[in-house]
């Protein structure tokens, strides 16, 4: 019995002197507020792996639904260790506190800003075989016809439905609105026909842009896309409108500086490399790094942006 104990504390004393160094050798999980499949799902596990070859051993988890408040809470109740991060965005750290009553998570609190990881403009997508080609013409037939267009999302306190929301309220025309847990679920809906056009990014309809079955009604951005040139910008049509998606990694409030740093360093060596940059690309994804404190800056302005928005929309707490 006296050997087990002192067994039992010659571990316990290494574990207090190892542990935050034995942890760190641990797996870091980057948990997705999507559904797998989707656009942003593909880029998340694509830096994944990218972070893994240089030595963190990295994985993706997936909690959908509520508007990334599910995946929100499950990270600010993780361990402040880094071994937890958040796909993060504008949603789920500053207009969810406009839109939901009541927050399982404090974003100011809560969480610590890692990185950026990339950048890429809304885009509204529709069925080709739709009487509509762009923007310009759906407004028009928008007007002639009030109510029928049915418009999908992500989730309503996303941006790309705040942005089409908006959108849609400044020239006085209106959707159908049926939001989605992420863009896997609309994407489906689209090709069951269930939905006439998606708010989203270039990234999860890429696929079906190819195959012809999707068209690009414009892209909320002062630049064409490279992976759909032939889709005109909002501001050709005539709208001086964007809005910018910025993807971020959060970890859990409290993590130590140096974890997050190492963590930082991680990521942006991972999303300089040009194989990956290639590679992302392709998906329609553009690698955007930067330390901590940009991110926070980034993540501000976009905050007071659409906070305002939202208030303004008048769209009812839940």
């Amino acid at each position: 019995m006296n050997h087990r104990r002192r067994l039992l504390g010659a571990f316990l004393a290494l574990a207090t002197v190892f542990g935050p160094a034995a942890a760190q050798q641990g797996v870091t999980k980057i948990v997705v507020p999507f559904n797998a499949g989707g656009g942003t799902d593909t880029y998340v596990r694509m830096l994944a792996e990218e972070m893994t070859k240089r030595g963190l051993r990295v994985i993706v988890e997936n909690k959908p639904g509520g508007s990334g408040i599910i995946a929100a809470d499950y990270v600010a109740k993780a361990r402040p260790d880094g071994q937890t991060l958040l796909m993060s965005f504008v949603a789920i750290l500053g207009t969810n506190t406009v839109l939901f009553d009541k927050l399982p998570y404090d974003p100011q609190k809560d969480f610590a800003s890692v990185s950026q990881i990339a950048y890429q403009p809304t885009v509204i997508v529709g069925r080709t075989e739709l009487p509509y080609r762009n923007i310009k013409e759906m407004v028009e037939y928008a007007k002639a016809n009030p109510g029928k267009i049915n418009r999908g999302s992500p989730g309503a306190a996303i941006l790309t439905n705040l942005a089409p929301v908006l959108f849609e309220r400044s020239l006085g025309i209106s959707t159908n609105h049926i939001p989605f847990n992420g863009d896997a679920q609309a994407i489906q809906a689209m090709l069951s026909d269930s939905i006439d056009i998606y708010g989203t990014s270039i990234t999860s309809a890429l696929p079906h842009i190819k195959s012809g079955k999707f068209r690009v009604l414009g892209v909320m951005d002062g630049h064409r896309l490279p992976q759909a040139p032939d889709a005109p910008t909002f501001k050709e049509q005539g709208y001086d409108f964007d809005a910018p998606l910025r993807y971020y990694l959060s970890v859990t409030g409290g993590t130590p500086k140096e974890v997050v740093d190492k963590l930082n360093r991680a990521v942006n060596e991972a999303i300089a490399d040009p194989a990956f940059v290639a590679r992302a690309r392709a998906i329609g994804m553009e690698p955007r790094g930067g330390s901590a404190a940009e991110m926070d800056k980034f993540l501000r302005a976009e905050i007071d942006r659409w906070i305002p928005v939202v208030k303004s929309l008048n769209i009812p707490k839940t």
